[in-house]
């Protein structure tokens, strides 16, 4: 369930971090006022926060399919 390299996990936030994180990103790139550069370091963070989240559930997805997929094959049996 943790993103897919061992050795960033300590610095890798929770899912729940990451996106509270890109929520506040979002908001900041909406509101506007910001420069260009301040603008592009906004984006690739958020992009960064997205990958994290998606890693998360792709992570969580991972062992529910393993158990839909058992119990198909149990009940084929």
């Amino acid at each position: 369930m943790a993103p897919k390299k061992a050795d960033q996990q300590a610095e890798t936030p929770s899912y729940e971090e990451a996106r509270q994180e890109l929520i506040e990103v979002v908001r900041a790139l909406e509101a506007g006022g910001t420069t260009l550069e301040e603008s592009l370091a906004l984006w690739e963070r958020g992009e960064q926060l997205a990958t994290i989240c998606q890693d998360w559930l792709d992570g969580a997805r991972q062992p529910l399919d393993a158990a839909i997929e058992a119990d198909q094959d149990a009940e084929s049996e």
